[in-house]
C-alpha cells in the first residue's frame, strides 16, 4: 500500500518539489511530479547575514505554486526541509512564518548532518550493493555535504563551499580571472581538509555526485541537446570529461555559458564554481569517474515520511 507524499527541499540557490507515491515496504519512490525553481534564497547571505526581501518573495512565490500542485495531487503528508541559507540567516523567522502561512507546515531548518543523511539515502537507495562504501557528494548553493556509508551514512560533514557562496565571495570578472579561480580552489581545498577530519573520503569505492552543478556538468559531458533526467541519472562521467567541461566553463563568458543547450538560466553565473568543487573532490580522492544521481535529498525526505 503506497502513501502519497510531498517533499520540498529549499536550498541556497533553488527550491524543489517532489510529489510521489512511496511504498513503505520496498522503499520504492514513484514520481508523480518533480520540479525545480531557481529562487536564489541565499542572495547576499554570506555578506549580510540576512535573507534579502526580494529573495524571500521569489521563494514565497514558488511556495504558492507548489501549494497548488500538492493540493492537485492530494498528497497526504508534506515535509519541508530548509538547508544552508536559512541556517545562516539572522531573519530566518521571516522565512519560517511565510512558509507556514502558505503551505501550513513548519519548515525544518535541518543541520548539515541531517541534510547529509537525507541525501545519502535518497541517492543510494536504488544503487547496487557492490560490497564497498559510497562517497556521496551533494554540491549545493551554500554548502556541500560529504557522506560515506553503505546502506546508511557512517560519517558525514557539511562544509560551507557551495556554488553560490563561492561565486559571490570571489568572482568579479567575466570570465573569472586566474586569481579568482585560484581563490575558489583554495577555499575548496581548505574545506576538503575540514571534511577529511571526520569523513574518510578516500575509503569509498564509488563516488556519487548530486545536485544541479553535477547534473549540469554531466549533461554537457554527455553532449545532450536538451536536459534529459533519464539520460543523466546513473550516468558515469570520467575524470577527463569533468576536467574538460570545467576548463571550458571557467574560460567561458556569461553569454557563452547561457548559450549551452542544457544550461538552466539560474545556473549560468554559478556553474563554474560548482564544477570546480566537483573536480577538486575527484582530484583529492583520485576518482576516475563519478556516478551521477538525479535522486537526492528530495527522495530521502519522501522516504522519511513513511
Amino acid at each position: 500500500m503506497t502513501t502519497r507524499v510531498a517533499a520540498i527541499d529549499c536550498g541556497t540557490n533553488s527550491i524543489r518539489l517532489l510529489v510521489a507515491d512511496v511504498d513503505p515496504t520496498t522503499g520504492q519512490v514513484t514520481d508523480l511530479d518533480r520540479r525545480m525553481t531557481i529562487v536564489r534564497l541565499g542572495q547576499g547571505v554570506d555578506r549580510t547575514g540576512r535573507l534579502a526581501p526580494e529573495a524571500l518573495e521569489r521563494t514565497f512565490a514558488a511556495c504558492r505554486e507548489y501549494a497548488g500542485v500538492i493540493k492537485e495531487y492530494g498528497a497526504e503528508r508534506l515535509r519541508f526541509v530548509a538547508t544552508s541559507a536559512s541556517r545562516d540567516a539572522e531573519n530566518r523567522d521571516d522565512f519560517v512564518r511565510g512558509v507556514r502561512e502558505i503551505l501550513g507546515v513548519e519548515p525544518e531548518v535541518v543541520t548539515g548532518d541531517q541534510e547529509a543523511e537525507f541525501s545519502f539515502v535518497g541517492a543510494t537507495k536504488e544503487l547496487p550493493d557492490t560490497g564497498q562504501e559510497y562517497l556521496v557528494v551533494d554540491i549545493g548553493g551554500g554548502s556541500t555535504e560529504f557522506v560515506v556509508g553503505r546502506s546508511h551514512a557512517r560519517a558525514a560533514r557539511s562544509v560551507d563551499i557551495g556554488c553560490v557562496r563561492l561565486t559571490e565571495r570571489h568572482v568579479r570578472s567575466d570570465p573569472p580571472s586566474e586569481a579568482e579561480v585560484a581563490a575558489i580552489r583554495a577555499d575548496v581545498e581548505a574545506a576538503l581538509d575540514l571534511a577529511e577530519e571526520t569523513v574518510p573520503l578516500r575509503e569509498a569505492g564509488t563516488l556519487v555526485g548530486l545536485a544541479g552543478s553535477v547534473t549540469t556538468v554531466a549533461a554537457i559531458a554527455l553532449g545532450l541537446e536538451e536536459y534529459d533526467s533519464a539520460a543523466i541519472h546513473r550516468s558515469r562521467v570520467s575524470y577527463e570529461q569533468v576536467a574538460e567541461v570545467t576548463g571550458r566553463l571557467v574560460a567561458s563568458t556569461h553569454d557563452e555559458r547561457s548559450a549551452i543547450a542544457v544550461m538552466h538560466p539560474g545556473r549560468v553565473d554559478v556553474i563554474a564554481a560548482g564544477a570546480l568543487v566537483l573536480l577538486a573532490v575527484m582530484d583529492r580522492i583520485g576518482a576516475r569517474e563519478v556516478v551521477v544521481s538525479e535522486h537526492d535529498i528530495l527522495d530521502g525526505i519522501a522516504l522519511s515520511l513513511v
